[in-house]
């Protein structure tokens, strides 16, 4: 019964809500009403006014609307007139006019201030909402080598800019959302008419359209309501703070998601290897772009493979190492009485918290405990023999290649991917870790991220694609665009070296 009542409850809710309300002639009623919406809350403002000789009132919340633009746009104006068309009279550039009494709640919850007069059954909406915003800077999360130095910032609408800015064209489409039933946070969807799946489109707009939660607030929230496989270590969905990542992004035909309050932007859909391409890449020349990004990848190998590795020789495959160095390992080792796996956990748990720490506290202190609690703690336990030589390098290394991926999400991903692998090691030795590898290879095939092959493009094998992949081919050469988020258009026009196919034709 308790159940049926909730539900009948919620539905007479849904209909109340859906259900237009008009406007009263009756001033002082139609103010009950705004102030019983809002539950008298002591931030709605009111003032009178006089207009065409009929007493009117201003009603508005003076925590969300710019007081200058009511007094300079609207007040300023009608007392001026006093007589006339009040959509003439008044300068704002949004105004508009209602006859749902019932959308003047949302309306002043968006900056907004609403018009009602004595005798009158509409509402008039004008847009003052107050803009508080930082200035655009350089991202904090993603180091910037050479390329523009702004990044996002929590203002959607600035966003909208810095991408409409590196993209000035007419097919870039701006859809807007609203997510969470408490909170109403304002998304906007964007992508290029022309190059864009419409499959794609269609999906992303059915996954948001189905949130139905009460808080939405941040990209993280969404991007777990809308990806393919929650359950998965990997992340299905890019984040960046960079509008340039986006911009490129966009001209690939994927899908960009900004959200209201956060400078973090949802790229989708995207493959494992997009997660170690960084647009620093194509900033310097294809050699070193190449290399750089080889080092990333081999960076993943140690972060993930490098302790249990570790481990397994250690445990199971002494006689891999060569005779001289397996003496001073064997030295080493022999003086501490815990396990490898056990050594390889304390030390990894152990940086697992000094890195939290040195987030959390201040970026001074938080740099200071980082570095000198690096090195006192591990030359204490290597002192009191707790832990060995070979293992403080290596997890030295492995926490060192954990950051030089691009992505913080691949980063944090590929340390978590570690501790499996050392309790494999531990267990099977180099078996353990091979069977381990074999299952995450069959799960990076098996995913998928909005309909395209997480994997792509190794699984499924396509050898064009792998130009910009591994290795970064020379800028000319890139004449096609990536398969996996199945863009309208694969040829990409005028990315040839022509002047040299001239020079040669005249000789």
């Amino acid at each position: 019964m308790d159940l049926l009542r909730r539900l009948f409850s919620n539905t007479q809710t849904a209909s109340r809500q859906n259900t237009k309300i008009d406007v009263y002639p009756s001033l002082e009623k139609n103010k009950e009403y705004i102030e019983n919406q809002l539950f008298h809350t002591s931030d709605l403002k009111s003032r009178s006014i006089n207009f065409n000789q009929s007493e009117g009132l201003i009603f508005y919340l003076e925590s969300l609307s710019d007081l200058q633009k009511i007094q300079k746009e609207i007040i300023q104006p009608i007392e001026e007139k006093r007589v006339g068309i009040l959509d003439e009279v008044i300068t704002s550039v949004e105004i508009t006019t209602k006859s749902d009494l019932g959308e003047v709640p949302s309306a002043l919850i968006q900056g907004n201030c609403v018009l009602l007069f004595e005798g009158t059954v509409q509402v008039i909406i004008v847009g003052v909402a107050a803009v508080n915003k930082r200035n655009i800077s350089e991202p904090t999360n993603e180091g910037i080598i050479r390329g523009a130095h702004d990044g996002f910032i929590e203002n959607l609408m600035t966003n909208l800019y810095l991408v409409r800015k590196r993209v000035e064209n007419p097919e870039l489409v701006v859809r807007y959302y609203q997510t969470g039933k408490a909170t109403n946070t304002k998304l906007a969807v964007l992508f290029m008419q022309n190059l864009v799946n419409p499959d794609l489109v269609k999906e992303v707009d059915i996954r948001i359209g189905s949130i139905a939660m009460e808080t939405t607030i941040s990209p993280g929230v969404i991007a777990e309501l809308i990806e393919d496989n929650p359950f998965s270590i990997f992340p299905q969905i890019l984040y960046t703070e960079r509008p340039d990542r986006a911009a490129a992004h966009l001209m690939d035909g994927r899908v960009v998601i900004l959200t209201e309050g956060d400078p973090s932007a949802l790229i989708l859909p995207v493959t494992f290897f997009a997660f170690y391409q960084s647009p620093d890449d194509y900033q310097s020349r294809w050699i070193a772009g190449t290399f750089i990004r080889l080092i990333r990848f081999m960076s993943f190998i140690i972060a993930s493979l490098l302790p249990a590795l570790y481990i397994a020789i250690i445990g199971f495959h002494p006689e891999i190492l060569p005779d001289s160095l397996i003496l001073s390992v064997k030295g080493s080792v022999d003086k501490v009485p815990l396990p490898p796996i056990i050594e390889a956990f304390l030390m990894q748990i152990t940086l697992e918290v000094l890195r939290e720490a040195g987030i959390r506290l201040p970026s001074r202190v938080g740099q200071t405990i980082g570095i000198v609690g690096g090195l006192v703690i591990g030359e204490s336990v290597v002192r009191a023999g707790l832990v060995s030589y070979p293992m403080v390098i290596v997890v030295a290394l492995t926490a060192i290649s954990s950051f030089v991926a691009p992505s913080n999400e691949i980063s944090t991903a590929t340390r978590i991917l570690g501790f499996p692998l050392m309790i494999l090691a531990s267990l099977f030795g180099l078996i353990g870790i091979t069977f381990g590898m074999l299952f995450i290879l069959i799960h990076l095939c098996k995913l998928e991220s909005f309909g395209t092959s997480y994997f792509a493009p190794v699984m499924p094998l396509r050898i064009k694609d792998l130009k910009d992949t591994f290795v970064r081919f020379p800028i000319w050469s890139l004449n096609q665009r990536p398969h996996d988020p199945h863009p309208k258009k694969f040829k990409q026009e005028g990315n040839s070296r022509r002047w040299k196919q001239d020079d040669s034709g005249k000789k």
